[in-house]
Protein backbone atom coordinates (compact mmCIF):
# COMPACT_ATOMS: atom_id res chain seq x y z
CA UNK A 1 0.00 0.00 0.00
CA UNK A 2 1.34 3.38 -0.98
CA UNK A 3 1.63 5.91 1.85
CA UNK A 4 -0.07 9.25 1.25
CA UNK A 5 1.45 12.64 1.66
CA UNK A 6 0.89 14.12 5.14
CA UNK A 7 -0.14 17.66 4.20
CA UNK A 8 -0.89 18.73 7.80
CA UNK A 9 2.79 18.67 8.72
CA UNK A 10 3.81 20.85 5.79
CA UNK A 11 0.85 23.23 6.13
CA UNK A 12 1.59 23.65 9.85
CA UNK A 13 5.24 24.37 9.19
CA UNK A 14 4.35 26.90 6.48
CA UNK A 15 1.91 28.68 8.81
CA UNK A 16 4.61 28.98 11.48
CA UNK A 17 7.10 30.31 8.91
CA UNK A 18 4.44 32.78 7.68
CA UNK A 19 3.97 33.97 11.26
CA UNK A 20 7.72 34.43 11.69
CA UNK A 21 8.38 36.39 8.52
CA UNK A 22 5.18 38.47 8.39
CA UNK A 23 5.52 40.53 11.57
CA UNK A 24 8.07 43.14 10.50
CA UNK A 25 7.04 43.78 6.88
CA UNK A 26 3.26 43.51 7.40
CA UNK A 27 1.93 43.56 10.95
CA UNK A 28 4.40 46.00 12.51
CA UNK A 29 2.96 48.70 10.24
CA UNK A 30 -0.37 48.82 12.10
CA UNK A 31 -0.78 49.79 15.78
CA UNK A 32 -3.40 47.09 16.42
CA UNK A 33 -0.94 44.34 15.52
CA UNK A 34 2.33 46.06 16.41
CA UNK A 35 1.65 46.56 20.12
CA UNK A 36 0.55 42.97 20.65
CA UNK A 37 1.23 40.48 17.82
CA UNK A 38 -2.07 38.62 18.11
CA UNK A 39 -2.23 37.72 14.41
CA UNK A 40 1.20 36.12 14.55
CA UNK A 41 0.28 34.22 17.69
CA UNK A 42 -2.86 32.91 15.96
CA UNK A 43 -0.75 31.81 13.00
CA UNK A 44 1.63 30.04 15.38
CA UNK A 45 -1.24 28.33 17.21
CA UNK A 46 -2.83 27.12 13.97
CA UNK A 47 0.52 25.96 12.61
CA UNK A 48 1.49 24.09 15.76
CA UNK A 49 -1.97 22.49 15.93
CA UNK A 50 -1.62 21.26 12.34
CA UNK A 51 1.85 19.96 13.11
CA UNK A 52 0.48 18.08 16.10
CA UNK A 53 -2.34 16.57 14.05
CA UNK A 54 0.08 15.59 11.32
CA UNK A 55 2.45 13.95 13.77
CA UNK A 56 -0.43 12.07 15.38
CA UNK A 57 -1.52 10.71 11.99
CA UNK A 58 2.04 9.81 11.05
CA UNK A 59 2.64 7.83 14.25
CA UNK A 60 -0.82 6.27 14.59
CA UNK A 61 -1.01 5.10 10.99
CA UNK A 62 2.59 4.78 9.72
CA UNK A 63 1.48 2.43 6.97
CA UNK A 64 -0.86 5.10 5.50
CA UNK A 65 0.83 8.46 6.17
CA UNK A 66 4.34 9.81 5.77
CA UNK A 67 6.02 12.15 8.22
CA UNK A 68 7.64 10.08 10.95
CA UNK A 69 11.07 11.48 10.11
CA UNK A 70 10.45 14.97 8.74
CA UNK A 71 7.54 15.69 11.14
CA UNK A 72 9.58 15.87 14.35
CA UNK A 73 12.32 17.85 12.59
CA UNK A 74 9.84 20.45 11.34
CA UNK A 75 8.10 20.50 14.73
CA UNK A 76 11.32 21.22 16.60
CA UNK A 77 12.24 23.94 14.10
CA UNK A 78 8.77 25.45 14.45
CA UNK A 79 8.87 25.41 18.26
CA UNK A 80 12.33 26.99 18.22
CA UNK A 81 11.11 29.69 15.83
CA UNK A 82 8.06 30.46 17.98
CA UNK A 83 10.21 30.58 21.12
CA UNK A 84 12.71 32.90 19.44
CA UNK A 85 9.88 35.17 18.21
CA UNK A 86 8.24 35.34 21.65
CA UNK A 87 11.58 36.00 23.35
CA UNK A 88 12.34 38.80 20.91
CA UNK A 89 8.90 40.42 21.01
CA UNK A 90 7.99 40.04 24.66
CA UNK A 91 11.39 40.39 26.32
CA UNK A 92 14.12 41.92 24.15
CA UNK A 93 11.92 44.58 22.55
CA UNK A 94 10.72 45.74 25.99
CA UNK A 95 14.21 46.40 27.34
CA UNK A 96 15.00 50.13 27.38
CA UNK A 97 18.56 51.30 27.81
CA UNK A 98 19.40 53.17 31.01
CA UNK A 99 19.16 56.93 30.72
CA UNK A 100 21.17 58.93 33.23
CA UNK A 101 20.15 62.21 31.55
CA UNK A 102 16.40 61.65 31.98
CA UNK A 103 14.66 64.19 34.26
CA UNK A 104 13.88 62.97 37.76
CA UNK A 105 10.71 63.59 39.76
CA UNK A 106 10.81 67.03 41.37
CA UNK A 107 13.80 68.19 39.32
CA UNK A 108 13.55 71.70 37.83
CA UNK A 109 13.10 71.55 34.06
CA UNK A 110 15.59 73.46 31.90
CA UNK A 111 14.23 76.45 30.02
CA UNK A 112 13.02 75.68 26.52
CA UNK A 113 10.94 77.21 23.76
CA UNK A 114 8.35 75.30 21.73
CA UNK A 115 5.61 76.30 19.31
CA UNK A 116 2.06 76.49 20.65
CA UNK A 117 -1.09 75.38 18.86
CA UNK A 118 -0.96 78.43 16.57
CA UNK A 119 2.73 78.00 15.76
CA UNK A 120 3.91 80.93 17.93
CA UNK A 121 6.97 80.24 20.08
CA UNK A 122 6.30 79.98 23.81
CA UNK A 123 9.09 79.79 26.39
CA UNK A 124 8.82 77.90 29.67
CA UNK A 125 10.04 80.96 31.57
CA UNK A 126 7.15 83.02 30.15
CA UNK A 127 4.62 80.47 31.37
CA UNK A 128 6.17 80.27 34.84
CA UNK A 129 6.39 84.05 35.27
CA UNK A 130 3.84 85.47 37.70
CA UNK A 131 0.77 86.66 35.87
CA UNK A 132 -0.51 90.24 36.13
CA UNK A 133 -4.01 88.94 36.69
CA UNK A 134 -4.68 87.48 40.12
CA UNK A 135 -7.18 85.05 38.62
CA UNK A 136 -4.56 83.51 36.34
CA UNK A 137 -1.52 82.24 38.26
CA UNK A 138 1.46 81.03 36.23
CA UNK A 139 2.11 77.33 36.10
CA UNK A 140 3.02 74.49 33.77
CA UNK A 141 2.40 70.78 33.80
CA UNK A 142 5.07 68.84 31.92
CA UNK A 143 4.55 65.20 30.97
CA UNK A 144 7.58 63.29 29.74
CA UNK A 145 7.30 60.17 27.66
CA UNK A 146 10.51 58.28 27.36
CA UNK A 147 10.38 56.59 23.99
CA UNK A 148 13.06 54.45 22.39
CA UNK A 149 13.39 54.20 18.63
Amino acid sequence: MKRSWNWRIWAGFLLVVAGLVSFVPVFAQFPATRDFPWVNLLLFAAGLALLGLGLAKAYRHPERYRGRVIGPILSVLSLAGVAFFCFGIFYVARQLPASAAAPQVGQKAPDFTLPDGDGKPVALADLLAPSTSAAKPGGVLLIFYRGHW
